[in-house]
């Protein structure tokens, strides 16, 4: 029985026994040891509760915990409830190595004692302020208020706040801190400095029942307007389901965050236990629910007890310090002997409790995924979540995830039902009744109008207009809170300008102004001095000059699109195309066969006719055909790019500029023209032109006069501007003038804000946004107009000649192919003639070999299936068949016998009107038949008959065939 007697180790309880969260926490630590140790049974150490109360009262903590260290000796202290009580307690623990758990203390200052004894069972304020900051970077809220209870619970947490919401770029123009102690009269009136402001996005931490009347008179106020977003911290929405009815009236549309609990049979079970206890105990007292410190003080008591056990804590004491007889009372104490042991045991245990994964990493319980949640009715309803891994979602997905993206989008988070019914987000701002107005100052100039222009009218009141100041409006109302301004003009009292544009910058430096809007270019110098937005406009300063009159130069224009190497290229491939068709179709084709001069202009003409499609002759051969569809495809390229080129030349040439090189400028010291008042002034001396030289304007009118004067007129013959203020003139004057030369750099107009300022990156976002809308053209278009019919400047590069170097791939495919047709028909022409060449005399030189094979080139090639087509149309057409082979055909007019040429003979007759007399023979060595026909009848063996008797009679068919021709007319 004595081995089997656990061994009793005493432990200190310190809650407020008149509030509720105490007596929570005291019945969950009281049924948390009943239910452990029915479990455990078998394990050799109980826990010993010795309860204080400590009177809600810092004073009575820490006479409670004095009490349980010097009198009682407790081994561990569970407790207090607030962080206020918790930080004497947390030193008395120390000095006497004593663990102190507290399960409700959530203030992160406490992490600044540094003890280590110290545990902390609940989550820190700290840990939630990510999830507000996700939650106010996904809806792209720019400022907020925080308001907060004036204890240590409530400004704890604002140095995290501010770290988390200065990283998602959120400012904080105000602090609404209200005391635990403060009257209704109290609250209202800091609600009505919170009415004078712009801000409406209010971050609420303190607890719930200074959380409840914050929020009945914010109600009555009408601040639960569309236009407010309400946030409130885990503070309240732990006890949402204890709050009254009529405070959840006034909080509909709130969202708040919390720690995600898992839905368990153990913590519903428990839940279902602990309602019944406290029914029992206390029939009498209001209906409150058990919330999350019940079931941290549940799991603060199991981990002490598995921490003891695994400790093993045996007769535990106190080793006497060394006491004084002048100590104190907080001296009086000694030292636990197994304090080191336990909170060793108890910084390494583990489990899964009722509020979820009980594990502490340096005395800290681990913050696990929250709950966004939104009051609607009589409840919360969870619209989504927030982890460490993903930021915001929709649902929780416990499973690992291999991409762990991190994401703020509003998407992922359910509807919400805002302040006023609403569903759409509110904007966080509204216009203040007492705002102050930022002083936006204005340039005031004579010329370029469109940009910005002031009048004064009779009641010496301003108005400004102008593209610049169009813009400045639509990007402040894309800012997600309100901006109140005014414009103040840049002017003397006489209405003229006050100076310069840097002067003019230089007044926001000085205080004078908030910021400036106009056509202020964003320069290196003035950046020193002021912070610039993104610009708005397009940058580079570029050059005008005249157009002059090339009329003249026109004649040999149609030269001008290609150059003479692709003029040259182009007419040797077209003198080898017509060429090489002649070689390929000579033998064959009747159209390349006659006198020498008629065959060198066919190759000509047809070569030269393939340009414009215009040949009629028929190929025949497919090496022909094959080499004609590439050519086709060559001469088509060619000539559109031809016509292509010619067209943007003579398009061109209406806007060839006077001068096109700077250099060429500052060399003969040519007058040139800025805008007064403007930097381009000192870029003009910096690249070594003569101040002497250099001639202001104020208009676009005044530089077409100086443009028009000339240089010899005190004028001058080019203009350095911006390229904006160069559009707006090209607009005006675009048929006599034009943008040429190099564009050199800068970044635009801007908007000028002093240097810090918050309001850069916001108007900076916005300007892209804005810029890249349908509004902002329609505001380029009405201030300066649709110049789409002047021609840009940049065409003038267009104007370049076509080269070889874009053809050469075209001629290397016709040279290839032309030199492969070329090379495949030389070899069967020579395999089809080889064998008489080779049969001839043997000493035949090479010469006449080569002669030879030349006449026969010469020939025509009977065997081609042209001739063959042409002697069986002859042979079907005749009336009667003509024997070659002996028969003789006489003539009734003349006796003589005819010696057959070589060649076929065909003439036209006058005397028919041109109709053919075709004249059929055979070659040397046989009998030949000739028929003759004259309108159509037959001559052949008639009394025009004619017979050639035999190949010996050849002089005697010379000396007669002049007497046959005319006979056959």
């Amino acid at each position: 029985m004595a081995q089997t007697t656990p061994f009793p180790v005493r432990v200190g309880v310190v809650v407020d026994m008149d509030s509720y969260v105490g007596q929570m926490g005291l019945s969950c630590i009281t049924l948390a040891l009943s239910d452990f140790y029915d479990k455990h049974a078998y394990y050799q150490t109980r826990l010993l509760l010795n309860t204080r109360d400590s009177k809600n009262d810092v004073v009575g903590a820490a006479a409670a915990a004095l009490d349980l260290l010097k009198n009682v000796e407790v081994q561990a202290i569970i407790g207090p409830l607030s962080s206020g009580q918790a930080n004497f307690m947390i030193n008395l623990g120390d000095k006497a190595h004593v663990p102190i758990i507290t399960f409700s203390a959530t203030s992160p200052s406490l992490l600044s004692i540094r003890s280590p004894y110290f545990v902390r069972a609940a989550l820190s304020d700290s840990s939630q302020v990510q999830t507000i900051g996700a939650i106010v970077q996904a809806f792209g809220w720019r400022e907020v208020v925080p308001i907060y209870v004036e204890n240590e619970f409530g400004g704890g947490i604002m140095p995290f706040l501010d770290d988390v919401l200065e990283q998602v770029n959120v400012h904080i123009p105000y602090r609404s801190v209200i005391s635990p102690l403060a009257t209704d009269d109290q609250i209202v009136a800091e609600l009505y400095k919170l009415m004078t402001m712009q801000t409406r996005v209010f971050i609420v931490h303190m607890l719930i029942d200074l959380g409840s009347r914050l929020f009945t008179k914010a109600k009555q106020l009408g601040m639960m307007s569309e236009d407010s977003v309400w946030i409130i911290t885990d503070g309240m929405t732990y006890d949402l389901d204890s709050i009254d009815h009529s405070v959840m009236e006034a909080m509909q549309g709130v969202i708040g965050v919390r720690p995600h609990i898992p839905k368990t049979e153990e913590l519903d079970n428990f839940t279902i236990r602990y309602k019944k206890e406290l029914r029992q105990n206390n029939p009498t007292a209001p209906g409150l629910g058990l919330n999350i410190f019940g079931l941290w003080a549940y799991d603060s008591a199991v981990a002490l007890a598995l921490a003891v056990e695994k400790a093993r804590v045996r007769n535990a004491t106190f080793l006497n310090a060394n006491i004084s007889i002048t100590s104190t009372d907080l001296e009086g104490f000694g030292v636990s002997g197994v304090g080191t042991e336990l909170i060793q045991a108890l910084s390494r245990t583990t489990f899964r409790g009722l509020a979820g994964d009980f594990k502490l990493v340096d005395g800290q319980l681990q913050s696990p995924p929250y709950q966004v949640v939104n009051v609607i009715g009589q409840g919360a309803r969870v619209v989504g979540y927030w982890t460490k891994e993903n930021g915001i979602v929709r649902e929780l997905n416990f499973a690992k995830s291999t991409t762990n993206t991190y994401s703020t989008f509003k998407s992922n988070i359910g509807t919400i039902i805002w302040p006023g019914d609403k569903t759409s987000p509110p904007k966080g701002w509204v216009i203040p009744t007492n705002g102050k107005k930022l002083k936006i100052g204005v340039p005031v100039k004579d010329g370029f109008s469109e940009f910005m222009h002031v009048t004064w009218d009779s009641n010496n009141s301003i108005e400004v207009v102008g593209y610049c100041k169009d813009v400045f409006d639509m990007v402040i109302n894309a800012l997600p809170y309100g901006v109140q301004y005014e414009y103040i003009p840049f002017a003397t009292s006489h209405h003229n300008t006050a100076g310069s544009y840097n002067d003019l910058v230089y007044q926001v430096y000085q205080g004078k102004f908030d910021a400036v809007v106009g056509d202020v270019t964003i320069v290196a110098n003035r950046s020193q001095y002021v912070d610039f937005t993104l610009p708005y406009t397009e940058s580079g300063v570029s050059m005008v000059v005249a157009i002059k009159d090339d009329r003249r130069k026109k004649a040999w224009v149609f030269l001008k699109p290609l150059t003479w190497e692709l003029w040259l290229t182009s007419f040797c491939s077209f003198v080898f195309m017509g060429f090489l068709v002649w070689i390929l179709e000579h033998r064959i084709n009747e159209d390349f066969r006659g006198p020498r001069w008629q065959q060198v202009g066919m190759i000509f003409w047809f070569a030269f006719s393939t340009m414009v499609f215009a040949h009629k002759e028929r190929v025949i051969s497919n090496l022909s055909r094959f080499m004609l569809i590439i050519w086709f495809l060559v001469v088509l390229i060619l000539t559109q790019s031809y016509t292509a080129s010619l067209t943007s030349m003579l398009t061109v040439q209406e806007l060839q500029p006077t001068i096109t090189d700077v250099n060429e400028l500052i060399r003969k010291r040519e007058n040139v023209g800025y805008q007064k008042g403007s930097f381009v002034f000192g870029l003009l001396k910096s690249m070594n032109f003569d101040e002497s030289k250099l001639f202001a304007y104020n208009s676009p009118e005044e530089m077409d006069a100086l443009f028009r004067k000339g240089s010899a007129n005190h004028g001058i013959v080019a203009a350095f501007d911006e390229i904006p203020y160069m559009k707006l003139f090209l607009a005006k004057h675009c048929s006599k003038y034009i943008m040429v030369g190099p564009t050199y750099k800068t970044d635009g107009f801007g908007f000028v804000f002093p240097m810090g300022s918050p309001l850069v990156p916001d108007i900076s976002r916005a300007i892209l946004n804005v810029t890249e809308g349908k509004k902002m053209m329609e505001i380029e278009k009405t201030w300066f107009g649709d110049n789409t019919k002047c021609p840009d400047s940049s065409s003038l590069s267009s104007s370049n000649s076509l080269g070889l170097e874009s053809f050469w791939g075209l001629f290397m495919i016709v040279g290839i192919a032309g030199v492969s047709a070329f090379t495949i028909y030389v070899i069967r022409f020579l395999h089809q003639n080889w064998h008489a060449v080779h049969s001839s005399d043997a000493e035949a030189t090479l010469g006449s070999k080569s002669l030879e094979l030349l006449r026969r080139f010469n020939n025509r090639d009977l065997t081609c299936h042209t001739f063959k087509n042409t002697e069986l149309r002859e042979n079907h057409n005749s009336s009667r068949s003509c024997d070659c082979e002996r028969r003789a055909v006489k003539s009734s007019n003349h006796n003589k016998h005819l010696q057959p040429s070589p060649s076929t003979l065909s003439h036209n007759s006058p005397s028919n009107n041109g109709s053919p007399s075709p004249v059929s023979s055979s070659y040397e060595g046989h009998n030949v038949c000739i028929r003759v026909e004259r309108d159509g009848e037959d001559l052949n063996g008639t009394e025009h008959g004619i017979e050639l008797v035999s190949p010996t009679k050849n002089r005697q068919l010379a000396s007669t065939s002049a007497d046959l021709m005319h006979e056959t007319q």
